[in-house]
C-alpha cells in the first residue's frame, strides 16, 4: 500500500502543481521560468516532468520535489505542505493524534475557531447586528459578508479568549495567534474588542490573521480606526496580500492585478465583478509581495493616494515595483474618494477610471507639472528632482530616452542637459531596502566539488565516454556512488544521494555543449581534479614535515621528504601536460 506521500506524488504532476503558482515555458523536454525565490531577469528555474523535480540554477540554487516547492513558496512546514497537496490530490489524510499536531496546525485551528466566533457575534448579538447594518449601508451585500466571513468582536475583555480556552486551547496559543495580549501585571485580554472583523486569508484560503475596524461614531476620535494582527508564525504583513487567494487565477487570466489599500475596496470590487483586485491593507508594497505577484502578472494597476513629491511608504513601494520591472499604471480617482465609495455609487465609473489609467511615468509627469509652475526657473530644478529618479529606474534605454526627451521639451531645456543631470542621480539602495530574497544564495561549493559535478554532468550527457574515467581515487564518496551507477547502467539504488542524482540528470538535460567539446572538457576536469588532490596531499605532507622537524624525528623527516618530492614531481607533470 502506498504511503500518503507516494500516493500524492502518483496523483499530482509537478508541472500542474508548480504551474499553479508561476508561469512555466516549455524548454525542450523540460520547463523553465523566472525563479520565484529570488530576483532575476533570465529564467534559471527548471522543472523536469520526467523526474518530477525542480531546481534553480541561478542565484538561490534551491531544488526538490513538489513538497519542497510548496513548503518554500507557501512558507510552511512539511506537515502543512502535505495537507495542502493532499487536498489538491483529493486524498483524505488519517486523523492525527492531537499531541502530534504541529504548532502551526494548532494556530490555524485557533484562527478558524475565532473566525466562527466573530461570524456568530455579527449575526447573533445586538451590537453585532448594528455592525452588520453598518456594513450593508456601505454597500457590502449579505452574500459578500458571508463569502468574506466578516464578523464582529464583542466589546468585552475576554469574550473570545474564554471561548477558545473552553475549546481546549491555551492562552499562550491565543496570544501566539495574535488574538490575545498579556499585560505587565499578567492579566490577559482580547486584542479585538468592539470592532468589525475582517479575516485575512493565505493563498490556500486559510485564516491567518484579522483586521478590526471601528464603526461607531463615538469611537472614531478615541481609538485607532484599524487594529491588525501583529506578525505571527502564520501571518506576516509583508508577505500577505488581502484577497489574492481568490484573485490570483483571474490576475493570471487577465494579466493585470489591481492594487487597492483596504479590505472593503477589495470586497466591493469583487462584488461588482472586478475579480482581479487585491489589497496591501494600508501598508507599502514589499519585495516579498512583489515576488508573489510576479508569479501571476507583471502588470499592476494601482489605486493609491500618492504624494509624488514626498517620501511616503506608498511611493517607495511603487518605486520598488518599478525597479523590479513591473509595468505600472495609476487609476486617478476624484480627490477624497476611494474605490469602495466609487464602486458603491457607480460601478461603471470605476470601469471608466481603470480604462483611463495612466502609466506611472505619465502620472508622475502630469502631477508634477500640474502642481508646480514650470514657467518659473527655480521650479524647473524642483520638477527635475522629482522626475529624474523615476526616469533613472526605467530599465529599457529606448523608453528612458523617450522620457528624457519629454522632460527636456516640457521644461524648455536642452536634452543633453537633462541627460547630464540624470547621470548625477544615484540609485540609493537604502530607498528600496535589501530584498530578503537576495540574501539567499546557493551553498558555496569548493573547486573540487564544482569540477566533480561538471564531470558527472558531462558523463550523463555522453555515457559512451565512461572509459575515460579510469581511476576513482580522486573522487568524493558521493561521486564514486554516481560513477558506479553510471558504469553499471542500472536504476540507482543510492539512498540519500537520489536527490543529487536527479539534480545532475536535470542539469545534464539543460546543459548546452557541442559533442566535439565533451571529451576535451572531461579530460580537463579529470586533470584539474587530480591536480587539486595532489596539491592537497602536498600541503598535508608539508605540515607533517614541519611537525617532524620540530620534534626532531629524523626518520619521519626522511620519509616525508621522499613523499614530498614524489608528489611535487606529479604536480609538476600535471602542470606541464
Amino acid at each position: 500500500m502506498l504511503s500518503p506521500i507516494d500516493e500524492i506524488k502518483s496523483r499530482l504532476n509537478i508541472i500542474d502543481v508548480i504551474g499553479g503558482y508561476i508561469k512555466l515555458q516549455k524548454a525542450g523536454i523540460n520547463f523553465r521560468a523566472l525563479c520565484p525565490f529570488h530576483s532575476e531577469k533570465k529564467p534559471s528555474f527548471f522543472v523536469s516532468p520526467s523526474r518530477q523535480i525542480w531546481h534553480c540554477f541561478g542565484g538561490c540554487g534551491e531544488g526538490g520535489d513538489i513538497f519542497k516547492f510548496v513548503m518554500r513558496v507557501e512558507g510552511v512546514e512539511f506537515g502543512d505542505a502535505l495537507r495542502i497537496l493532499a487536498q489538491k490530490a483529493g486524498i483524505e489524510l488519517k486523523r492525527q493524534d492531537p499531541k502530534l499536531k504541529t504548532e502551526r496546525q494548532r494556530l490555524y485551528e485557533v484562527c478558524e475557531l475565532a473566525t466562527q466566533f466573530f461570524e456568530k457575534q455579527l449575526e447573533g448579538s445586538g451590537v453585532g447586528k448594528e455592525a452588520k447594518k453598518y456594513l450593508l449601508s456601505r454597500g457590502i451585500s449579505e452574500k459578500s459578508i458571508q463569502e468574506w466571513r466578516i464578523g464582529y468582536a464583542p466589546d468585552v475583555w475576554q469574550g473570545l479568549s474564554d471561548f477558545l480556552t473552553s475549546r481546549g486551547y491555551q492562552k499562550e496559543e491565543v496570544e501566539k495567534s495574535g488574538l490575545g495580549l498579556t499585560t505587565e501585571r499578567g492579566s490577559f485580554y482580547d486584542r479585538f474588542r468592539g470592532r468589525i472583523i475582517f479575516p485575512i486569508f493565505d493563498l490556500n484560503s486559510q485564516v491567518v490573521g484579522f483586521g478590526g475596524r471601528i464603526f461607531k461614531d463615538k469611537d472614531k476620535e478615541e481609538v485607532a480606526k484599524y487594529v491588525n494582527t501583529p506578525n505571527t508564525l502564520l501571518y506576516d504583513k509583508s508577505r500577505i496580500l488581502y484577497g489574492l487567494d481568490r484573485a490570483r487565477m483571474d490576475v493570471r487570466k487577465k494579466q493585470v492585478c489591481v492594487l487597492v489599500e483596504g479590505y472593503t475596496d477589495v470586497i466591493m470590487a469583487v462584488q461588482n465583478g472586478f475579480s482581479n483586485v487585491v489589497a496591501t491593507s494600508g501598508t507599502a508594497l514589499t519585495s516579498y509581495q512583489l515576488q508573489i505577484l510576479k508569479r501571476y502578472s507583471e502588470n499592476l494597476l494601482t489605486a493609491f493616494d500618492m504624494d509624488i513629491a514626498g517620501d511616503s511608504a506608498t511611493k517607495r513601494g511603487i518605486d520598488l515595483a518599478q525597479k523590479q520591472g513591473f509595468n505600472i499604471k495609476v487609476i486617478v480617482m476624484p480627490e477624497g474618494s476611494d474605490p469602495a465609495e466609487i464602486l458603491n455609487s457607480d460601478p461603471k465609473s470605476w470601469e471608466d477610471l481603470m480604462e483611463k489609467s495612466k502609466s506611472i511615468l505619465e502620472f508622475y509627469f502630469d502631477t508634477a507639472f500640474l502642481k508646480i509652475d514650470s514657467a518659473k526657473p527655480e521650479n524647473k530644478k524642483e520638477i527635475s528632482k522629482i522626475l529624474l529618479p523615476v526616469i533613472k529606474r526605467i530599465p529599457n534605454k529606448i523608453e528612458q530616452s523617450f522620457w528624457i526627451q519629454q522632460l527636456a521639451n516640457r521644461l524648455g531645456v536642452k536634452e543633453s542637459d537633462v541627460s547630464e543631470e540624470l547621470k548625477k542621480v544615484k540609485q540609493e539602495e537604502e530607498l528600496y531596502g535589501l530584498e530578503p530574497e537576495e540574501i539567499l544564495r546557493s551553498p558555496v561549493k569548493s573547486r573540487p566539488e564544482l569540477l566533480e559535478e561538471k564531470l558527472l554532468v558531462l558523463l550523463l550527457k555522453s555515457p559512451q565516454n565512461m572509459n575515460l574515467v579510469l581511476g576513482e581515487e580522486s573522487f568524493s564518496p558521493r561521486a564514486k556512488i554516481i560513477l558506479t551507477v553510471l558504469k553499471d547502467e542500472q536504476k540507482p539504488n543510492i539512498g540519500v544521494e537520489e536527490d543529487y542524482f536527479n539534480y545532475l540528470f536535470l542539469k545534464s538535460e539543460i546543459e548546452e555543449i557541442e559533442e566535439k567539446d565533451i571529451v576535451p572538457e572531461i579530460q580537463l576536469c579529470l586533470k584539474e581534479i587530480q591536480f587539486l588532490k595532489t596539491k592537497e596531499k602536498l600541503d598535508t605532507i608539508s605540515q607533517r614535515l614541519k611537525e617532524a622537524e620540530f620534534n626532531g624525528d629524523v626518520q619521519a623527516v626522511n620519509e616525508l621528504t621522499q613523499e614530498f618530492h614524489q608528489y611535487s614531481k606529479e604536480l609538476y607533470n600535471l602542470e606541464t601536460v
